[in-house]
């Protein structure tokens, strides 16, 4: 498999530059000058694109306190219910047209993760270039449906989905004729342990749905996600933010632009490193084979002597005779009177 995909001109793939996402979520903490400065500090960064969400806190749930409606104990959010969770969380949508702006006048790509039908229409009419599925809604079947019909690359989490639920959003997409699917490895807990990310999955997960592979993080710091691009993820999704001491929903588990400016550094340097199957050398490598190991004479030697384990030796440099020629010369006569430090030749050697 060698997909390509495009986002906004950018291919997406194998040997193409990992596609970095910095993700605002919520952490524009409802002021629209921080969302802007967000949208800069990521272009500064080095992110490819900008992701914002899309929803209302009455798109996505209801205002209810039933338990089951309280957000999960122990995480960041414990003793909230959904609805006030949301409510802090959520990007005015009157302020999007300004976001989308602000963003293509600085050169980085913008787009978000819809949560229901009118999510989708606002964003097609933006313009969005792709269209992003968080985790809670890989089983939302109508809402994969709709967002696959347009046409636009689609990057789905996996953070609470099971091997069917995977399958299922897969197979909704390509009956729409929507082939264009990224899969992102991702676990849903806020920070993730790192026990809990399982990274060998994508290198499966390409694999076993044919589809270019990534990884959604919510660990702390960005070994994770440089070591994710060694197996193969070509996308990398990271939430930002400008001071974690800023607090907000999910600042807690947010690189500062400090951090993700050296994540997205270390990404291209690994990237250049890992290069392609070669066993070729360059040109430096080759100059270096003149330090390897060959044949030497270390004692001085008069025409006829014999050559004996002491005074021929395999060392450094390189530019005598092959070492594999060791137990051939030995026991042999010189042809010539040898001084110490002689490389080995052929015409050394009595035939």
């Amino acid at each position: 498999m060698n997909k390509i995909i495009t986002i906004d001109g950018k291919e997406i793939g194998e040997g193409r530059p990992t596609y970095i996402i910095a993700e605002m979520s919520a952490n524009h903490l409802m002021d629209f000058d921080r969302a802007k400065e967000i949208i800069r500090l990521a272009k500064e960064s080095g992110a490819d694109a900008i992701k914002l969400q899309t929803y209302r806190p009455d798109t996505i749930t209801i205002d209810c306190r039933g338990e089951e409606f309280l957000a999960t104990k122990g995480s960041p959010w414990e003793g909230m219910n959904l609805y006030e969770l949301y409510k802090t969380a959520y990007t005015p949508w009157e302020w999007h047209q300004a976001l989308f702006d602000y963003a293509k006048e600085l050169g980085i790509t913008c787009f978000s993760s819809p949560f229901d039908f009118t999510a989708v229409d606002l964003l097609e009419e933006l313009g969005a270039p792709a269209y992003k599925i968080a985790s809670f809604e890989i089983n939302d079947i109508p809402l994969i449906r709709k967002v696959a019909k347009t046409g636009k690359p689609i990057i789905i989490s996996t953070g609470i989905a099971e091997t069917e639920d995977v399958e299922l959003a897969l197979e909704t997409c390509r009956k729409e004729g929507n082939e264009n699917v990224i899969l992102l490895k991702c676990a849903s807990e806020y920070p993730t342990p790192y026990e809990d990310l399982n990274l060998k999955t994508i290198t499966d997960m390409k694999d076993k749905y044919d589809c270019i592979a990534g990884l959604s993080d919510h660990s702390m710091g960005s070994a994770v996600d440089v070591a994710a691009i060694s197996l193969g993820a070509c996308v990398i999704e990271k939430h930002i933010t400008i001071r974690r001491a800023d607090g907000g929903p999910d600042g807690s588990f947010s690189m500062e632009p400090e951090e993700f400016q050296e994540m997205t550094a270390n990404i291209r340097r690994v990237e250049k490193a890992l290069g392609k199957v070669s066993y070729d050398l360059t040109e430096k490598q080759r100059k270096s084979r003149d330090l390897s190991r060959s044949l030497y004479v270390v004692k001085d030697m008069k025409k006829g002597e014999i050559f004996t384990e002491e005074n021929v030796k395999s060392i450094r440099p390189g530019f005598g005779l092959h070492t594999k020629y060791y137990d051939e010369i030995l026991g042999k006569p010189c042809t010539m009177d040898l001084s110490f430090g002689t490389a080995l030749k052929w015409d050394h050697v009595e035939k």
